[in-house]
């Protein structure tokens, strides 16, 4: 199963995890990350990946958050109860579970996946959607 998961995302750049929370688990607090982090135990806070446009916050049928989450990149097959902020992609797996509301760019939907709330489009601004600050007042010759 997680050698399919990082097959699907290798054209992406967080295509490795650095961090795996195993499935007997539990950490209570705020977990900041960036690259990739899986989880397959259970986090009561905050899980929040850096706005740096490649973190990847994956987790298992067996994970369980109870508290906010934010990441650029998202796949969700377990349960969270709390909001969920994917800036750029999520993907609600069949096994998914959110009680909370869901603040996406790009959104993809499994057969069975549950949401308890509202979806709720964002848009990724110029300047983080191509990674770098234009200067339109330059013209070149």
């Amino acid at each position: 199963m997680f050698e399919n998961f990082i097959k699907k995302y290798k054209n992406k750049k967080a295509t490795r995890i650095d961090s795996l929370i195993g499935q007997n688990t539990e950490i209570e607090g705020e977990i900041r990350f960036s690259g990739g982090v899986h989880i397959d135990g259970k986090v009561k806070g905050k899980v929040i990946g850096a706005d740096d446009g490649s973190s990847l916050l994956s987790q298992s049928e067996h994970g369980e958050i109870e508290g906010e989450v934010s990441s650029p990149y998202i796949v969700i097959n377990g349960v969270v109860n709390g909001d969920v902020h994917a800036s750029r992609h999520i993907e609600l797996l069949s096994n998914a579970k959110i009680k909370g509301n869901v603040y996406y760019n790009l959104v993809e939907l499994s057969i069975g996946a549950e949401v308890n709330g509202k979806l709720v489009h964002t848009v990724i601004e110029p300047e983080k959607e191509v990674g770098m600050d234009f200067n339109y007042n330059e013209v070149g010759d």
